[in-house]
């Protein structure tokens, strides 16, 4: 991810383990991942595939100069230059730009479920130029094709196709001197979503997945009377291998594990959607963890990506299948073999899913913290939230 360039990524996760050492210790390294499971979720390639149908017909419907002219000015005025699919179709007059318009309101409602998520979200399917470089070409009057941000990052070709249907494969590693829109998902929206479906799934079934700065009740509000501790992330860096072209924007979240103050295993998925591009430095300035909600000072973090395909009811389910599992033996246990092996096998293949994990955070941690992958990095320090 160059600053120059989006990732296409929202991010899933697991629970790693927690050394019992000290903030500021060394930690061990953590241990290689079990055999993942052989099961994926059921939207595995869905989400791709269904937007593979799209910029076909998109890049068929642009043999209207009127909706070729449309697109060019909407993604040029829109916001990071990615322009809502279905609106923009719709507000066309064109026969071609209604059939366009209807194909994208039915792959948005195919999307949203492939991911698990409800069918009320409104548009998903976004275009934009897939580089900046491209805007003179257009602008210009050359015809443009139409491509996809495809899930893998290894790709050595990328699938375009032009109006007449016709497909061109497409260098990976050089941007192309003709222009290319790329159709993408809405990757901030179904974040949202997703993250809301893990909490509800997580606290239907006992893991109480309130976000991090969610006010303590019971136990956890007498132990913080007039306020409570929590652990905010004051910089944050994650680095990577320079993103191709073809790739969209990135969308991340961490989630934190640990006991809660009832003994049971709890998960809080924390949103990071700024943390878009690697070697940038963000400043945030963001809760990630509040300690009232667990009952030992130490947690696991864990960021995590996926490439668009995640279910995310099929992921919670599964996860907390396996935590359901676990119990509170009077100290903390590492639940890293359990949730690892809950995974499907595609999470551990070809896209680079698992970001970075942060082992042994306390309450009193503080400084910056290197990741177990050295793929990233975050300053921490305590911070009392008071009560109003």
């Amino acid at each position: 991810m160059s600053q120059s360039r989006l990732r296409r990524a929202t991010v899933a996760f697991a629970a790693l383990p927690l050394l019992a050492l000290g903030a500021g210790q060394a930690v061990a390294a953590p241990a290689a991942p079990p055999a993942p499971a052989t099961a994926a979720p059921a939207s595995t390639a869905r989400v791709s595939a269904i937007e593979d149908e799209v910029a076909r017909s998109l890049a068929a419907s642009l043999a209207d100069p009127a909706l070729r002219e449309r697109l060019r000015s909407a993604t040029a005025a829109a916001p990071g230059g990615a322009a809502d699919l279905g609106p923009l179709a719709a507000a066309a007059q064109s026969p071609a730009a209604r059939g366009l318009a209807d194909t994208a309101a039915q792959a948005d409602r195919r999307i949203a479920a492939a991911k698990g998520l409800g069918a009320d979200l409104g548009p998903l399917l976004r275009v934009q130029l897939a580089d900046p470089s491209m805007r003179a070409a257009l602008d210009a009057g050359a015809a443009p094709l139409v491509a996809t941000a495809v899930a893998d990052d290894h790709a050595r070709t990328v699938r375009a196709y032009d109006t007449a249907g016709r497909a061109h494969a497409l260098d990976a590693a050089t941007v192309p001197g003709r222009p290319v829109y790329l159709v993408d998902i809405d990757t901030a929206k179904t974040l949202a979503a997703g993250i809301a479906v893990l909490q509800r799934e997580f606290a239907a079934r006992g893991l109480d997945a309130a976000g991090p700065a969610a006010a303590p009740t019971g136990q956890a509000a007498q132990a913080a009377a007039g306020g409570w501790w929590g652990t905010k992330i004051s910089s944050v860096e994650v680095s990577d291998d320079e993103e191709p072209w073809f790739k969209g924007a990135a969308e991340m979240f961490s989630l934190v594990s640990g006991f809660g103050q009832d003994g049971k295993v709890r998960v809080d998925s924390v949103a990071m959607p700024y943390l878009q591009y690697d070697g940038t430095v963000y400043y945030p300035n963001q809760i990630l963890v509040n300690w009232s909600n667990y009952k030992y000072n130490l947690a696991d973090v864990v960021l995590m990506e996926d490439d668009g395909d995640t279910n995310y009811l099929a992921l919670a389910q599964a996860v907390a299948a396996v935590l359901l599992t676990i119990a509170d033996q009077g100290a903390y246990i590492p639940l890293v073999n359990a949730v690892l092996a809950a995974l499907p096998a595609s999470w551990w293949t070809d896209d680079p899913d698992y970001v970075e994990s942060w082992y042994t955070l306390a309450r009193t941690s503080s400084g910056r913290l290197n990741g177990a992958r050295g793929n990233g990095w975050m300053t921490v320090e305590p911070y009392w939230v008071s009560q109003l």
